[in-house]
């Protein structure tokens, strides 16, 4: 398979956790942008002890060679006036176009018990057909700001909220403009959701404009369905890794990405307690992994 234009990024979630900031609350924002340098990644997404004063961040990535690649939006469109949502995006943009980054990855967060105590099998919110449309009818809207700015508006599905299953990720894409609304593809929250994340990307993939790579620990992702355990508590318990330390299959991935002419950033995110996994350690096990299936 041969790649164009695709660069590699890592997430800061290893190092310091932006829902649980006692993991790794030890790891300092230095730490945590030099060792990722000096794993191979050239990019980065946002996490919370990145300086808030944007050109000392620029200042401190430049100094080792990385770029913000995305950050992560908590969007409310479904509960919240679209003015208040709108105004919260134009900041986010503003901030990211500065540093360099393309695209933005919006999560909507209306009802969602992703950082709550309920059960992520059990308690996951749902839609009605009226909210439903509120959801894809601001996200055009939401796209069609980012697009002024020449950025993406990427929709992160995710774990706990309104868009988590197969079902929900089609009818999100069914309802919103291709040209304004795209997909931020993650292997891991599909195959942690009981969800073949190969059939996904192959309907899909012509609206995915942003790729987290993250991995499954199948056995505890069992237990956490079993137990009625939450989010927060999978996290803890090491439901995610890196590429190539779980049972997903990222080669065929890879290739359907690969045949469609995917460009934009691959980005390594595997939430995990860094006392249990050293986040240099991981982050150097997943650059060679990647390099060895993907030929990055």
């Amino acid at each position: 398979m041969v790649f164009q234009n695709v660069s590699l990024g890592i997430a800061p979630i290893a190092w310091t956790n932006d829902d649980m900031p006692d993991l790794g609350g030890e790891n300092t924002f230095e730490q945590c942008v030099s060792e990722m340098a000096l794993a191979g990644f050239t990019g980065c997404e946002v996490g919370n002890k990145y300086p808030a004063d944007r050109a000392a961040l620029k200042k401190a990535l430049d100094l080792r060679g990385l770029t913000i690649c995305n950050r992560w939006f908590s969007s409310f469109l479904v509960s919240k006036p679209f003015g208040e949502v709108a105004a919260a995006f134009e900041q986010e943009l503003d901030f990211l176009s500065y540093l360099g980054a393309k695209v933005i990855g919006a999560s909507e967060q209306s009802f969602s018990i992703q950082g709550t105590s309920k059960a992520v099998f059990d308690e996951k919110p749902v839609l009605d057909d009226a909210r439903w449309d509120l959801l894809c009818d601001g996200l055009n809207k939401l796209g069609q700001i980012a697009a002024k700015r020449h950025m993406k508006l990427t929709f992160h599905h995710h774990m706990g909220t309104v868009v988590q299953t197969e079902e929900e990720i089609d009818r999100l894409m069914r309802h919103t403009d291709p040209s304004l609304v795209h997909l931020l593809f993650d292997s891991g929250h599909l195959s942690f959701a009981g969800i073949d994340p190969t059939a996904v990307l192959q309907k899909h993939v012509g609206r995915v404009a942003h790729v987290h790579l993250k991995d499954i620990r199948p056995e505890i992702v069992a237990r956490v369905r079993a137990e009625g355990l939450s989010f927060l508590q999978a996290v803890r318990l090491g439901a995610f890794t890196v590429p190539g330390d779980g049972s997903v299959e990222f080669a065929p991935l890879f290739a359907i990405l690969a045949e469609a002419g995917y460009e934009g950033w691959f980005v390594v995110e595997a939430e995990q307690d860094p006392a249990r996994a050293n986040p240099f350690e991981y982050a150097l096990k997943a650059r060679r992994y990647i390099r060895e299936v993907a030929g990055l």
